[in-house]
């Protein structure tokens, strides 16, 4: 039997936690240096148990959707200035 989504430890409680994970998917995906990195927000969501970071390089920027309980990016959206 498994336990419920309840009763399972996240494997990113920390926000710190969270962000370290988006740097490295953004760096692997983008070949960019995480010290280029910056994190300009983040946001949980508590029903859903998922972490969001903005994150900011060079002239891009980035939405790292991550699943707190798997520890697990589910989505890096690139956001365009232009809209």
């Amino acid at each position: 039997m498994n336990p419920g989504i309840g009763l399972m430890k996240r494997r990113l409680e920390k926000e710190k936690d969270a962000v370290s994970l988006a740097v490295s998917g953004i760096a692997k995906k983008y070949n960019v240096q995480p010290s280029e990195i910056s994190t300009l927000e983040t946001k949980y969501h508590d029903d859903a148990g998922d972490w969001y970071v903005a994150l900011g390089w060079n002239d891009k920027k980035a939405i790292v959707k991550m699943d707190s309980v798997l520890g697990t990016i589910s989505d890096i959206s690139e956001i365009d200035e232009d809209t």
